[in-house]
C-alpha cells in the first residue's frame, strides 16, 4: 500500500492533516504562550498540548514546529507562518531532517492501523534526539495522541524526559491526560486548550468553511465546540448519524433495541471504522452531557452513573479496536451500558 493511501491515526478522516492547515482558530493566550517560550531562548525540553479532540492541538503543535525550526514569521499572529516558506514545505512533505513524528503505525498484516502507539515507535525518539540537528538548530518531535501509546512505549519515552537533549523539544499531543504516566504528565510544561463558544465556533464554519447557518450551529452544537471535530462533523455525514441516535435513545429507560440494532449494523458495515469511532464518540458525549445536567439537577446519583458510561463507552470504543471485538457487539454493548445508566436504582 502506497504512503498516500495508508490512514492517518492523527488526522480527521476526509480533513487535512494538521500540518497541512495553516490557520488557529481560537486560543490566543496559549499562542502567545508559546511563542514567547520559543523568543526567550529558554525554551523547556517538553511539552503538552492538552484538550479534547478536534479543538486544534496539533494544529498548534505544528505551529510550535514551524517556528522551532526556522519557517518565515508571518506576524498575523505570534506563531503564523508563511505557508509557501521552503521550511515550511519541507514540513508539511515531513522531509525535515530535525522533525520526527510519532503516531500509531500501520499494521500491514491485518490492513489497518494499530490501536496503540507502540514501543518500536516510542524507540526513535531517543534515536531521532541522539543525533546532532543536521541543520544546526532544534530538533522537534511530535507524538500524535500519545495517550495512544502502551504502557512499553510509554516508559520508553520516560527516558528523554529524565535526560533532556540540548536544543531538542518534545511535544505531546494529549486528548486524555490521565492515561499517561504520572512521571511523564509531571516533566512536561501544558497547554491546555478548551473548545470555543458554540454561537463562535458555528460562526466560523459559516464565515471561513460556507456552511449554512444550520448546518453550521448543529455540527458546532454536536462538537460542543471544538471547531475540528465540529468541520470533521459537518462534512462527514455526522448530522444524520447523531439524528439516528438521538431518536435511538428517546425511549430510554428502556431502549429501542431494533433501532439500535439498525446503528450497529451500519456502523459495522465493511470500512465503517470511521462510522463507528464516531458513534461511539456521541455515545459517550452523550452520556457526559446527562451527567452534566443530573450534577446541575441535584441528581448526584444519576451524575455518578451517566459520568461512569461516558468512560465505560469510551474504553469499550478502546478495546473493541484493540482487541479486534466484534464491531457489532460491542456497539450493542455501548448502548447497553447507556440502557444501565438511565435506569433508575432499585
Amino acid at each position: 500500500m502506497s504512503d498516500d493511501a495508508i490512514p492517518q491515526p492523527d488526522a480527521e478522516p476526509g480533513l487535512a492533516h494538521p500540518r497541512h492547515v495553516h490557520t488557529l482558530f481560537g486560543h490566543e493566550a496559549e499562542e502567545e504562550a508559546a511563542a514567547r517560550a520559543i523568543a526567550s531562548g529558554r525554551m523547556h525540553h517538553a511539552w503538552m498540548v492538552c484538550g479534547p479532540k478536534g479543538v486544534g492541538k496539533a494544529t498548534l503543535a505544528w505551529r510550535m514546529a514551524r517556528r522551532l525550526l526556522g519557517a518565515a514569521h508571518d506576524r498575523a499572529r505570534p506563531l503564523a507562518h508563511t505557508p509557501d516558506d521552503p521550511i515550511s514545505r519541507r514540513i508539511e512533505a515531513l522531509s525535515h531532517p530535525d522533525l520526527l513524528l510519532v503516531r500509531r503505525p500501520y499494521d500491514d498484516k491485518r490492513g489497518k492501523l494499530k490501536a496503540e502507539i507502540t514501543i518500536e515507535e516510542a524507540r526513535k525518539v531517543p534515536g531521532f534526539f541522539a543525533r546532532s540537528a543536521a541543520e544546526g538548530g532544534f530538533r522537534v518531535a511530535i507524538v500524535d495522541s500519545a495517550d495512544e501509546m502502551n504502557n512499553n512505549a510509554a516508559n520508553a519515552l520516560l527516558k528523554i524526559l529524565e535526560e533532556p537533549p540540548q536544543r531538542g523539544v518534545l511535544i505531546l499531543v494529549v486528548t486524555s491526560p490521565g492515561r499517561l504516566l504520572p512521571t511523564i504528565r509531571s516533566r512536561c510544561r501544558k497547554l491546555v486548550l478548551r473548545p470555543q463558544e458554540v454561537t463562535a465556533c458555528a460562526d466560523w464554519l459559516v464565515s471561513e468553511h460556507g456552511l449554512s447557518t444550520e448546518d453550521a450551529r448543529s455540527a458546532a452544537e454536536m462538537a460542543q465546540g471544538a471547531p475540528g471535530r465540529a468541520l470533521a462533523f459537518a462534512s462527514g455525514g455526522a448530522a444524520r448519524l447523531h439524528t439516528d441516535l438521538q431518536a435511538t435513545l428517546q425511549s430510554l429507560p428502556r431502549l429501542d433495541r431494533n433501532a439500535a440494532g439498525r446503528l450497529a449494523a451500519a456502523a459495522s458495515a465493511k470500512d465503517a471504522e470511521a462510522k463507528r469511532a464516531t458513534l461511539f464518540e456521541m455515545m459517550s458525549a452523550q452520556s457526559a452531557r446527562r451527567a452534566r445536567e443530573a450534577a446541575l439537577a441535584g441528581d448526584h446519583d444519576a451524575a455518578a452513573r451517566w459520568a461512569a458510561a461516558s468512560g465505560k463507552v469510551t474504553a469499550l470504543a478502546r478495546e473493541a479496536e484493540t482487541l479486534y471485538l466484534d464491531p457489532k457487539q460491542s456497539v450493542l454493548a455501548a448502548f447497553a451500558l447507556l440502557e444501565d445508566a438511565a435506569r433508575q436504582p432499585a
